[in-house]
Formats: C-alpha cells, sequence, structure tokens
C-alpha cells in the first residue's frame, strides 16, 4: 500500500444541507433546509444532482428531502465519523493542525509534529475562527454499490455531536453490529440565542421510521447472520478501513480543498486567503512560544 495517503471509502456523492453561491463577486455558503445530493461532477451552475436525489424526492412531503434511509459501512462507530478539530490553510484547503482536544498533529517548519491540543477556543494557533471542529460521515444510499458511499462534510456542533452519540449508542445496543441497523439521517431544525431565533438546521441520525429498536436490532442479527453465511468478513473489512485511515497523518482529499475553503472559510470582501508568509510567521510564533514554555 502506498504510504502517506489516506484510503478513505468510495465516495459515489455528497450529501449538503447548503450550497455556494456567489454574491457581490464573492462565494459564500449558504444554508437550506433539506438535504441535496449531488454527484461528483460540478458545473458552472453548481453540482450536479445525482439521480437518488430526485427518486427520494418524489415520496417526499412537499418535495422537501428531509430524510434519507441509509446504512453504515462498518461496525465501528468510528469509521463511518471522523471528526477532528482541524485548521485548514484557507490559500490551498490543505490541513494544517488536526487535534482531538488532547494532541494534535501539526505541521510546521520542521516537519510533522505532535502537540498539545487545547481545543479552538484556547488555542492560540487557531483562533480567529480559523480552527474548527471538521466531521465527515460515510453513508450507503440505496444497493447499487456495496461499498460505495456518500459523503457529508459538516462543521457544525450540532451534526458532529449528535451523529457522533446516535452511531456509538447504536453500535453499542446492536452488540457491534452497527453496519446492519436501518437507518436513516433525518434533518432537525432548532433555534438558539446565538442564531437571533432564526432556525438553524443539522443532521441527525435515526432508527428507520415505523421500526421499533428492538426490531431494528433484530434485523441487524439476522443480516449479520445471512452475510456471514454467504461469506461477507466484516470485520476484515473493518480492519482494512482502520488500516486505511491510518496510513496518512492527515485525511484529506486534493480534489475537495477549494470546496472546503468555499463552504467552511467564506472570505470577507476585505478578506483575503492566508498566503504562504503568514502561515509560516504564525508557525514561527508558535513553535517560539513551545520551546519558551519548555523552558
Amino acid at each position: 500500500m502506498i504510504k502517506g495517503l489516506a484510503i478513505t471509502p468510495p465516495v459515489l456523492g455528497r450529501i449538503s444541507i447548503g450550497r455556494v453561491i456567489e454574491k457581490n463577486g464573492i462565494r459564500l455558503p449558504q444554508k437550506d433546509n433539506q438535504f441535496t445530493i449531488t454527484s461528483q461532477v460540478q458545473e458552472k451552475s453548481g453540482w450536479i444532482i445525482h439521480p437518488i436525489d430526485e427518486e427520494l424526492r418524489k415520496d417526499a412531503p412537499n418535495g422537501k428531502l428531509r430524510t434519507i434511509p441509509v446504512s453504515m459501512l462498518f461496525n465501528e462507530a468510528d469509521l463511518n465519523l471522523r471528526a477532528e478539530y482541524t485548521m485548514f490553510d484557507r490559500k490551498s484547503g490543505r490541513p494544517m493542525c488536526v487535534g482531538n482536544g488532547d494532541t494534535c498533529r501539526r505541521l510546521t517548519q520542521s516537519g510533522v509534529q505532535s502537540l498539545p491540543c487545547p481545543s479552538p477556543t484556547l488555542c492560540e494557533f487557531g483562533k480567529g475562527g480559523l480552527c474548527k471542529p471538521y466531521g465527515r460521515l460515510n453513508v450507503k444510499v440505496g444497493d447499487d454499490d456495496d461499498l460505495g458511499t456518500f459523503i457529508f462534510r459538516t462543521t457544525g456542533y450540532n451534526s458532529i455531536r449528535t451523529l457522533a452519540a446516535r452511531l456509538s449508542y447504536y453500535q453499542a445496543v446492536s452488540g457491534g453490529l452497527l453496519a446492519y441497523m436501518p437507518l436513516e439521517l433525518k434533518l432537525r431544525g432548532k433555534s438558539t440565542t446565538q442564531s437571533r431565533r432564526t432556525p438553524i438546521y443539522y443532521v441527525d441520525l435515526v432508527i428507520k421510521e415505523g421500526v421499533p429498536l428492538q426490531e431494528a436490532v433484530a434485523q441487524a442479527r439476522e443480516k449479520a447472520r445471512q452475510m456471514k453465511e454467504e461469506g461477507v468478513d466484516q470485520a476484515a473489512l473493518d480492519a482494512a478501513a482502520a488500516k486505511g485511515f491510518g496510513n496518512a497523518l492527515f485525511e484529506y482529499d486534493e480534489d475537495e480543498m477549494t470546496q472546503v475553503v468555499e463552504e467552511f472559510y467564506p472570505a470577507a470582501a476585505d478578506d483575503g486567503p492566508l498566503d504562504n508568509s503568514s502561515v509560516v510567521s504564525k508557525l514561527r510564533k508558535d513553535l517560539n512560544s513551545t520551546k519558551s514554555a519548555s523552558g
């Protein structure tokens, strides 16, 4: 296996709850109150809608796609959802620092170093909104491809917190048979003081509508038994995925870096992208402070 390249699940398309619009010559993210499933092909007018979006939307109330039937590719919750605090270089879109609130891997002038991670609110290196929680959820939609997935990417605390909890809980109650549970993504809304009582939307993961938890677990056990009898080794698949994710220091897709910057780091009219000199200057300042702290 080639080293330094994260081997991630094959992606057939994207799931989003917003889009990027152009306003006064600036491309800005715009939230939506429904899901959109797109292909991986982008034109000037935006991403091309995936056929499965049209198929699911036919049965959606008022044509608003707010639930998507899904299943997980892996039994291990953390393989389906990878979430870390991430600071991106806003010019290249590449990750500069990735941490879990305890330790981080940071790209410095001396290479990648392992350093303490105090979380975005307490970190001098990533202050000013440069460091954000960044989650990637891979799910299976439909039965056309056994190993192909659709990816939902988010920097929203609500979506990441909710998805992480649900995946962990379903893995636990099913006895580690998460990949066989009948699930669906559900769009939820809420208002907060920070949102000035304007509804904000986040993604939840629930048992498929109409299926009690006990029945969902029973279905998962039966499906797992059938797959095992047919020779499918789910444990080996999980192990291969874990090895693939760990094959690189940072997980990122070169083709998606521009999208990451557009969606998660919108540029204001007076806010140009970070150039290399500013990034190097920040790295040098951080390294000097680290050396001073260590005595």
